[in-house]
C-alpha cells in the first residue's frame, strides 16, 4: 500500500530526510518513532502530497505522490500534528463542509455523518459548536473529518499529542476499531508504550535516516534487548528464584510478592526448555509469560547506534 524508495528532502545543506526506504502492506498499522526533528512529519507531509521530495519516490496504492497527487488524496486521510478547526460551525456543519469538498452528495452526507460521529464518540455533540469542544473532542472530530471520504490510508501525525489520559484512551480505542476495519494506518507518537499496543510494525527514524524497521519483537531480538519472564509458583518464588540463577540464558533474577522476574537472553525454544526444567523440578506453576515488549527500551537501544535496517 505504501512504497518509499530512496526518499530525500533537503533545504540547502540541511538534510531532513536521507534516502528513506519503507514498505507498508495493506491493513498494517505502522508506528513511526523518532525524536523531534528526526523527519517523521516531513515523511508524512510528502506522503500527503503537501511537500515535494528533493529526490526519490513515494507511492500510495500504486500512485506516485508527485505525479498523481489527486489520486493519492482520494486514498488518504491526513491528520497533522497541528490542525485548524472552524470555530463558528457546528460539528455536523464542519463535517458537511469537508464532505462537500469531496463531492459527496448531500443525501449521502446525511447518512454518513451520524455514523462518523458515532465512531468517534461525538454523537451527543452533533449540535455543539466546534469552539465549545475540548481538545480531545476536537482531535476526534478531525479524525472523523479524515474519514469522511472513506480513505484506504490514514496518516496520523501525533494524534494523541496534548491529550489527557482519558482522551488518549478514547483515541486509542478508536484507532483499534479502524484497524479492525482494515485501514492502513501510519501513526507517529511520542507516547511509546501506547503505540506498542496498537502497531503491527515500527520504523525508527533519527537525523533523517531510517535506522530500524520491522516488528517490535524482531527488532528486540536483533538488538538482544533483555526479555523479562514473569513466573508465579504458589508461594515458592524465593526458592525458585535461587534455583533459576544457574540456568542457561538467565542473566538476572528477582522475586517479590508478584512472582519471579527473570532477565532472559534466549529465544522462544530456550524459554520452552526453561519451563520444562521448572516443571521437572516439581514447582506448581500458576503463570509463565514474557513481559510485554518495552518499546522505550528498544527505541533507546536503537538510537544509540544498535542496529540498522
Amino acid at each position: 500500500m505504501i512504497e518509499i524508495e530512496q526518499l530525500s528532502k533537503h533545504y540547502g545543506s540541511f538534510h531532513a530526510l536521507k534516502n528513506i526506504n519503507l514498505t507498508i502492506a495493506e491493513g498494517t498499522v505502522f508506528g513511526f518513532v523518532g525524536p523531534n526533528g528526526a523527519g517523521k512529519s516531513t515523511t508524512m507531509a510528502i506522503l500527503a502530497t503537501l511537500m515535494l521530495p528533493s529526490s526519490g519516490t513515494a507511492k500510495v496504492d500504486g500512485f506516485e505522490v508527485t505525479d498523481y497527487p489527486k489520486e493519492v488524496r482520494k486514498r488518504i486521510g491526513y491528520m497533522p500534528d497541528f490542525f485548524g478547526v472552524y470555530d463558528q460551525l457546528k460539528t455536523t456543519e464542519y463535517l458537511h463542509f469537508y464532505g462537500a469538498s469531496y463531492n459527496i452528495p448531500r443525501p449521502e452526507r446525511d447518512k454518513l455523518i451520524p455514523q462518523l460521529l458515532e465512531l468517534v464518540n461525538l454523537t451527543d455533540k452533533q449540535d455543539a459548536y466546534v469552539d465549545s469542544l475540548s481538545r480531545g473532542m476536537k482531535q476526534r472530530l478531525c479524525l472523523a473529518r479524515c474519514l469522511v471520504h472513506d480513505p484506504k490510508v490514514l496518516i496520523l501525525d501525533e494524534p494523541a499529542s496534548g491529550l489527557d489520559p482519558r482522551a488518549r484512551i478514547e483515541m486509542r480505542e478508536i484507532l483499534k476499531e479502524l484497524k479492525m476495519m482494515g485501514k492502513t494506518i501510519i501513526i507517529s507518537s511520542h507516547i511509546l508504550p501506547e503505540l506498542a499496543e496498537m502497531v503491527d510494525e515500527i520504523g525508527v527514524i533519527e537525523h533523517g535516516e531510517m535506522v530500524a524497521q520491522g516488528k517490535v519483537s524482531d527488532i528486540q531480538n536483533r538488538l538482544r534487548v533483555k526479555k523479562v519472564l514473569h513466573i508465579r509458583s504458589l508461594g515458592q518464588e524465593e526458592e525458585l528464584a535461587l534455583k533459576l540463577q544457574d540456568e542457561p540464558f538467565v542473566t538476572g533474577v528477582l522475586s517479590d510478592n508478584t512472582g519471579v522476574h527473570v532477565h532472559f537472553s534466549g529465544g522462544d525454544e530456550d524459554q520452552r526448555q526453561l519451563l520444562q526444567h521448572i516443571i521437572g523440578w516439581g514447582y506448581p506453576i500458576v503463570s509463565f509469560h514474557e513481559a510485554q515488549t518495552n518499546l522505550e527500551d528498544v527505541f533507546l537501544e536503537i538510537t544509540k547506534g544498535g542496529v540498522a535496517t
